[in-house]
């Protein structure tokens, strides 16, 4: 089965393609759909075992890895002809589309990676958050994302509120510990070099998950990335504070709305 997507913005516009973080669906970006489907055609997709995705999308849940979800996005954009496109995403989905930039730079014409890392830490503490998930369920793991994803002064609000929700309703406590392991696995650090593509980071200063050091590491390693760190911003930093997130995001992608890539579908 294909990732479960949706496409809004003008067929012939360049393509734009968005990535969700662990525990959340398309939904996430929301707060920049509108703005950013006005200049591009914005394709959105699920996480297996998260939203409208199966968890059957993945060959086996027990073994998933980032570049297996990469491929899963790569053929999802060929189903739509899409052969050259920007990419965003957050957290673990920034992560997938680093990977692609990295492996296959001329589907890539421009990235951007909001609160994600080249490395998510020690391994070990991504695989005890699976192994809890799979015995307990999303619900053991609900404060803790919390506050993950958001600041104190956010955290009990109602857009806050309603995400930690989806996290207990809406995803699989497998497929959410499947992307566990994948982000377990992941260690995209020594290719950072070879991603080629315009490259905006994006961090939170308050995010205890991927801390401005992550961000760093990303700009760093990235020639001629750009950093942009946020004020007042956890994980979710495009919930938290949308405003400054989708202008971030229009001025790094402003060229491609000048200026279509070649190879763009019309």
């Amino acid at each position: 089965p294909a990732l479960h997507h949706t496409a809004d913005g003008p067929p012939g516009a360049p393509p734009l393609i968005l990535g969700p973080s662990l525990g959340t669906a398309l939904t996430v970006w929301d707060p920049q759909l509108a703005a950013l489907a006005r200049r591009f055609h914005v394709v959105r997709w699920d996480l297996p075992g998260h939203g409208g995705t199966p968890l059957d999308a993945l060959a086996d849940p027990g073994t998933t890895t980032v570049p297996e979800l990469a491929r899963l996005v790569l053929a999802l954009a060929d189903s739509l002809g899409l052969g050259h496109f920007a990419y965003a995403g957050g957290s673990l989905g920034g992560a997938v589309g680093a990977w692609l930039a990295a492996h296959h730079p001329t589907r890539v014409s421009s990235l951007a990676l909001v609160c994600s890392s080249a490395w998510f830490g020690e391994p070990a503490s991504w695989r005890e958050r699976a192994a809890l998930v799979r015995a307990k369920g999303t619900d053991a793991v609900a404060d803790s994302v919390a506050g993950r994803w958001f600041t104190p002064a956010f955290a009990n609000g109602p857009e806050a509120t309603a995400l930690v929700e989806a996290l207990c309703r809406d995803v699989s406590p497998e497929g959410y510990a499947a992307c566990c392991d994948a982000l377990a696995a992941f260690d995209l650090r020594s290719a950072l070099p070879r991603i080629t593509a315009p490259t905006l980071v994006v961090a939170g200063r308050a995010d205890p998950a991927t801390p401005p050091a992550h961000a760093r590491e990303l700009a760093d390693g990235i020639r001629d990335a750009n950093l942009v760190e946020l004020s007042g911003a956890a994980h979710l930093a495009g919930v938290e504070r949308p405003a400054e997130v989708l202008a971030a995001l229009l001025a790094h992608l402003a060229p491609l709305h000048t200026h279509p890539a070649p190879g763009t579908a019309g």
